[in-house]
């Protein structure tokens, strides 16, 4: 007897594919509250640190481009558009569609990711590094080296994680190349979608707390 094609969507250990989505979805969801967790902590230290030291750290947050951050959030609120386009590309079987608008999301985060390069360039031929080589002449300059450590530390990891967003992208576009992607199993370009809204969020975040501290520049 031919297997239907939901019978090859259908993973053993489900009893059917709605039952497959949300363990699939939910998955997803428990493991993005950990990561909100995660980045809570350094959210939390941060605000603890910022009141306490509320100067320095505006010092700091001029030391960072708001041209770049300003351009490296358009970036990545257009990634998440193409991310949602090729959610509802996979939805609908659009296979073309799919790929192209996943390839540009890849391309996107790449972007994002040279830009953040270059900014970090910038701090190293500065000596705006925290350690041994940090120079900085103006006040307060063990804050202004803890407000650049939050910087290094949550941007860093948020980087880390579009290095992993990408790779898993990377991964979907083979999947969809493959012929893996179809209506009936577009659950893994979702679950991959969710993980990319919430990167692109947490930058949102990110973004005032690090570079607009102090707009008078």
């Amino acid at each position: 007897m031919p297997v239907s094609e939901s019978e090859l969507a259908l993973a053993h250990q489900f009893v059917d594919l709605d039952q497959q989505h949300d363990a699939a979805t939910l998955g997803m969801w428990v493991f993005l509250v950990t990561e909100i967790m995660f980045f809570g902590g350094l959210f939390a230290g941060y605000a603890v640190y910022r009141s306490i030291y509320p100067a320095a750290f505006g010092q700091g947050s001029r030391l960072c481009d708001v041209t770049l951050g300003s351009l490296n959030t358009a970036v990545l609120i257009s990634s998440s558009l193409t991310m949602a386009l090729a959610v509802r590309a996979a939805q609908l079987g659009r296979r073309a569609r799919l790929i192209a608008f996943l390839a540009a999301t890849v391309l996107l985060g790449s972007l994002f990711l040279g830009i953040k390069f270059l900014e970090y360039s910038h701090k190293f031929h500065e000596h705006l590094v925290p350690g041994a080589a940090f120079e900085y002449s103006g006040p307060n300059s063990q804050q202004v080296q803890l407000f650049l450590c939050f910087y290094f530390g949550m941007t860093g990891l948020h980087a880390v994680h579009m290095v992993i967003g990408v790779g898993v992208l990377l991964v979907m576009i083979v999947l969809a190349w493959r012929g893996y992607i179809t209506p009936l199993r577009y659950n893994p370009v979702e679950v991959a979608g969710l993980y990319w809204h919430f990167v692109d969020i947490v930058w949102i975040f990110l973004f005032p707390l690090l570079y607009l501290v102090d707009l008078h520049r």
